[in-house]
């Protein structure tokens, strides 16, 4: 990176661009009450090209969030209900005979939006599954002999519930590490809950304006891709990583033989990515430290594989991180 980098210009030009960001905050702040951090990070996912994963119980405004993120940006928003007897095509389209035309032609699916709701991604089977996954990836879908790319924005929010684990198919390892980040949502505080009863007894319930388009949130990706990030950042993410992979090394010898895997490449990569879009969205044209462990719990949740050890003394993936985070020096 080039280390004669204007900070002062570059933080000014930074804040200029980032000032949608207020008033995306502002028309989401209409409809969802608290979960600060969900919406925090749906637009991290928006800024920085990647998908997102929600847990959490039913009721907790995970549908709600992202359809009004998708009112905000004039954007072609599709809900995807997963069931154990979804097909593929039901996701991805198909051919149909036409009679009058005596061919073939594609009838495309709901994948082709630009915000994809996968609610409760886990109760579909992995066929189902990975066809999801080919278009996350490879931003394009096959249908018959012809690859149709998709159109950008494209952004693949998934919603898995804990609770109910009957019918539900646990999601590959390899499946999941191509979410950015996993983000687990819990109830809202009493007074939050008070005001959402408020807000639903109200005759006017409120809906999102519309203050950007596609093509808005395309370029503001590309001033993201310019928020400078130091040496010492990148060291400093590689050592967390590493961290979880060889735990022997940063003082960590109690996690040996808890951890089953560690994160892949893909987790320092997403690290540094998202934290470039949290500090755009903080309004600033570099990365702190601050920032990678700001994000670094919904990287890294779904990245950590748990033995059995871990599993009966009850040691989780957060835990793990908790003492990653105490013991990798911060720069």
């Amino acid at each position: 990176m080039d280390n004669n980098i204007d900070i002062r210009a570059l933080n000014e030009r930074i804040q200029q661009e980032s000032a949608f960001v207020d008033m995306l905050n502002m028309e989401m702040n209409k409809v969802i009450i608290g979960q600060k951090t969900m919406v925090e990070r749906l637009l991290i996912g928006l800024l920085a090209n990647g998908h997102i994963l929600l847990e959490g119980v039913p009721g907790l405004a995970k549908t709600l969030a992202i359809k009004s993120l998708a009112n905000t940006v004039q954007a072609k928003f599709s809900r995807i209900q997963f069931t154990p007897d979804l097909l593929p095509a039901d996701l991805l389209g198909t051919l149909i005979y036409s009679q009058k035309k005596e061919e073939f032609q594609v009838k495309k699916g709901p994948v082709f939006a630009n915000f994809i709701l996968a609610d409760e991604i886990n109760r579909a089977p992995a066929k189902v599954q990975s066809a999801l996954l080919e278009a996350m990836q490879e931003r394009q879908v096959t249908i018959g002999d012809h690859t149709y790319l998709l159109e950008e924005p494209f952004l693949v929010l998934a919603t898995e519930n804990p609770i109910e684990q009957e019918g539900t198919y646990p999601l590959p390892e390899a499946q999941i590490d191509r979410f950015m980040l996993k983000v687990i949502i819990s109830y809202p505080t009493k007074e939050e809950e008070k005001s959402i009863l408020l807000q639903h007894l109200d005759k006017n319930y409120p809906i999102t304006s519309t203050v950007l388009k596609p093509e808005d949130i395309i370029r503001a990706r590309s001033v993201v891709k310019e928020v400078y990030v130091d040496e010492k950042i990148t060291n400093y993410i590689t050592d967390i990583v590493f961290a979880t992979r060889y735990p022997a090394d940063y003082k960590l010898q109690k996690f040996v033989g808890m951890i089953g895997y560690g994160a892949s490449p893909r987790a320092s990569i997403n690290m540094a990515l998202a934290a470039q879009a949290y500090a755009f969205i903080k309004r600033r044209g570099y990365v702190i430290p601050e920032d990678i462990r700001a994000i670094c719990h919904d990287v890294l949740r779904h990245r950590i594989g748990l033995t059995y050890e871990a599993e009966a003394e009850n040691i989780t993936s957060g835990d793990i991180i908790n003492e990653i985070l105490n013991s990798v020096e911060v720069p």
